[in-house]
């Protein structure tokens, strides 16, 4: 059986080390975030940067790490 993951939006706080981001999620919880393979992949297209919102999955066991699966459009800015 597949494991069941929450999806939760959040905003960056930090950018750290090797695709690794600190995440402020809606609820105020405070966990370490990092990118998934996809975004990974288009490295070139997709920028995260403290501020941006995003939408990141976290798994029911381990609540405390997550992986970014999408970065939500500012709506101040033009990309």
């Amino acid at each position: 059986m597949k494991e069941q993951k929450w999806i939760h939006e959040g905003l960056i706080t930090e950018s750290l080390p090797n695709g690794m981001f600190r995440v402020r999620l809606d609820n105020e919880d405070l966990i370490l975030g990092y990118v998934s393979g996809k975004i990974r992949r288009r490295r070139s297209f997709i920028r995260i940067l403290p501020g941006d919102r995003v939408k990141i999955e976290v798994s029911r066991y381990d609540s405390t790490r997550g992986r970014i699966i999408y970065r939500l459009r500012n709506k101040d800015s033009k990309d």
